[in-house]
């Protein structure tokens, strides 16, 4: 497993592997079984002939002012152990200063998209997501990237950014992977106190409520949104919601009862951590 962490060697070893089929998983670290699924997912992607690329590098551009950029988890040797463990070809491991030069003056600017669920609270966050994206698709010059359903704005986003700007890129969403308890799995779980753990089950409890209102013909957006809350307000009062909102799959806006594939999203605060969840209702 080749571990790059210069523009320069990733561009020699993009250009070595030209012609072989390459899949691309881009993360922050601080990686975990779902990140695991993602990397295995690429690797059946790839075939035993292709090749696994992984980037772990916490993009700055993507972090607000009072966000948690500094304290971010950042576990290089875990992180390698388990993308080699599933399979990983090659490790793009930048420093900030390697892929932002101290003059930099452009970045993408997502005018849609971004400007509903966490994009609200996140002024910013998105362009930057779109920002190091791009510049990952140009330097690993992939053929298809793996990515999950939990960041499904995110994900909504990248299919946008690559329908617009016409990246030659295949995206594959993958489900998310959750703990025994329904928790989905994310890096800033282990922000969570033990009373904090405890209750945050309550988000994926309180999708499923909805999923099951909505197989029995509840069709009102704004019932199924206020069962979410008072689930979560019941069962998780440590919790302080951000937002819970029925939309529209790929324009992420709001639904009305003949809208043929809804997500309904949700964030919630626990302490220092904010986790999101949300549930696709077909």
């Amino acid at each position: 497993m080749n571990v790059i962490n210069n523009i320069r060697q990733l561009r020699s070893w993009s250009t070595i592997n030209k012609g072989t089929r390459c899949v691309f998983v881009p993360t922050m670290g601080a990686l975990h079984e779902g990140h695991a699924a993602l990397v295995h997912a690429a690797r059946e992607i790839a075939g035993p002939n292709g090749n696994v690329a992984v980037s772990l590098f916490v993009n700055p551009l993507q972090f607000g002012p009072g966000e948690d950029f500094a304290k971010y988890p950042r576990t290089l040797v875990e992180d390698l152990a388990l993308c080699r463990d599933n399979g990983a070809d090659m490790i793009f491991a930048p420093k900030a200063e390697e892929l932002y030069p101290a003059d930099r003056s452009i970045v993408l600017h997502e005018t849609s998209l971004s400007l509903a669920l966490c994009g609200v609270s996140r002024p910013g966050h998105f362009d930057g997501v779109c920002t190091v994206v791009a510049k990952l698709f140009n330097l690993i010059q992939c053929d298809d990237a793996v990515f999950g359903k939990k960041d499904y704005q995110q994900f909504a986003i990248i299919r946008r950014l690559v329908r617009d700007l016409d990246f030659n890129v295949v995206l594959h969403a993958i489900d998310t992977v959750r703990e025994a308890d329904g928790l989905a799995m994310s890096s800033r779980n282990r922000y969570l106190n033990p009373e904090e753990r405890a209750q945050a089950p309550a988000l994926r409890a309180a999708l499923v409520a909805a999923r099951d209102s909505w197989k029995n013909g509840e069709r009102d957006p704004a019932a199924l949104q206020t069962l979410i809350s008072k689930h979560i307000q019941q069962h998780a009062p440590l919790g302080r919601i951000d937002y819970v909102s029925a939309v529209d799959a790929t324009t992420l806006q709001p639904v009305s009862s003949t809208t043929e594939l809804v997500v309904i999203a949700v964030a919630v605060f626990f302490g220092a951590a904010r986790l999101i969840d949300n549930i696709e209702l077909k």
